[in-house]
């Protein structure tokens, strides 16, 4: 990542911090390289504070914290866009964005995703998703089959509760199957829009 940090006086670059999930704009903030480097190997997003003369890593003190997903860097190597998965509110007043507004998930799929490719990344032994990613894609490949087939059986009685429950549980193991191949349900997506154009 080619970042030009010496196009301004100070060092600094803006850095633009959207919702991993939901693509909302959460707040604005500036990086120096050592901001940027400190994010990158401890995974929250650190910004150089103007006010405060240091490094300000969001949610020291509230525990609000941003977990950094991804860092672009924009066409004239000045401008970063940082996708992040918010823990609490952003903004000091207690907003969800610095904009005062609501950071709603309108696409729990999204949401759900992003959770999973969090657990991908950052492994927790108490997390059902580490452990599936921890065991290999033959393990999570496996998971998915069974899950079909018990979709398929719910399917064939009358019982639309267990048909459902199976039925997000297939849902479920494929997006984590998915993720361990590295893609996302908006790759499949595509594929079938170029279906639906033919």
């Amino acid at each position: 990542m080619q970042i030009d940090f010496q196009k301004s006086a100070d060092g600094l670059v803006p850095a633009i911090i959207q919702d991993a999930a939901t693509s909302k704009v959460l707040m604005l903030g500036y990086m120096n390289r050592a901001a940027l480097d400190k994010t990158l190997e401890e995974g929250k997003v650190t910004f150089y504070s103007r006010s405060k003369q240091r490094l300000w890593t969001k949610g020291e003190e509230s525990g609000n914290f941003l977990l950094m997903q991804d860092v672009k860097v924009d066409c004239d190597s000045d401008t970063l866009l940082i996708k992040a998965n918010p823990v609490g509110p952003v903004c000091h007043t207690g907003a969800d964005t610095c904009w005062d507004e609501k950071n709603i998930t309108t696409d729990f799929l999204a949401k759900l995703e992003s959770i999973i490719a969090d657990r991908k990344n950052n492994p927790s032994e108490k997390s059902y998703t580490s452990q599936l990613f921890a065991r290999g894609i033959n393990k999570v490949a496996q998971k998915v089959g069974e899950e079909a087939v018990e979709v398929v059986i719910e399917a064939k009685d009358n019982n639309d509760q267990l048909f459902l429950n199976e039925s997000a549980d297939l849902l479920y193991h494929y997006l984590v199957l998915l993720q361990a191949k590295g893609f996302t349900l908006a790759d499949v997506v595509e594929i079938l829009k170029e279906r639906h154009g033919k």
